[in-house]
């Protein structure tokens, strides 16, 4: 048992990652709560986001909630293995993280106004965990579009840290690089806790609050 959840808290190499398969996984079309089209796409005037944050319905429903914000949708990220499925993800063996993408309006909400959310909504000093749930694909991450959102998170990361310190929290573990391909996750899995009120939500902050305003705009 030790053995296996050593494993799963070790990201896996290319090499050893799962193969995957070339077609993407059959996703809604559809934003569940306001209708808007879960694509690729990013509508002009619109910028995107990228977060991972622990089991991704619940971050996902941080960020729909969020006045500006056009359109959410969770998906695999930052691994090997294209086009893999949850319980390939679930397995540690494709080296992804379950991520939260959002399509924003920046003349309503800032990069800084979601990395607020960001940080206050879920620990991010536990390394490959976020609370009861572990495993590689919980990690904290952020996935920056452009490099004025890469500087953005690296300042307000360091603005952050010597709060937490002062809670008594280590040191902060999130991953800060560049945003890799999203392979969507499958259509149940969209909005999920809108289909499912009741359902399981993992994710819980530290009660630190983040200073807000960097100075350093997204695009």
């Amino acid at each position: 048992m030790f053995f296996m959840n050593r494993k799963k808290l070790e990201i896996v190499s290319a090499e050893d990652a799962m193969p995957g398969r070339a077609n993407a996984n059959p996703t809604a079309e559809t934003h569940f709560i306001n209708g808007n089209p879960l694509s690729a796409d990013v509508p002009a005037g619109m910028e995107e986001a990228m977060f991972g944050m622990g089991c991704f319905w619940g971050v996902e429903r941080m960020f729909w909630k969020l006045d500006g914000v056009y359109s959410t949708m969770v998906g695999y990220a930052g691994g090997h293995t294209p086009n893999a499925t949850y319980q390939e993800v679930c397995s540690g063996q494709t080296g992804h993280n379950e991520v939260v993408r959002v399509v924003y309006d920046p003349a309503v909400i800032t990069f800084d106004d979601l990395l607020k959310v960001f940080w206050e909504g879920h620990d991010p000093t536990q390394g490959m965990r976020q609370g009861n749930d572990m495993g590689t694909q919980y990690r904290s991450g952020i996935y920056a579009y452009t490099q004025a959102q890469k500087e953005a998170a690296a300042t307000s990361k360091a603005m952050f840290a010597p709060h937490l310190g002062k809670a008594g929290f280590g040191d902060i573990t999130t991953e800060l690089i560049d945003a890799p391909t999203i392979y969507f996750a499958e259509d149940y899995h969209q909005q999920y806790l809108a289909k499912n009120p009741s359902g399981y939500c993992g994710i819980g902050g530290t009660g630190v609050s983040c200073p807000i305003g960097t100075g350093v705009p997204a695009a």
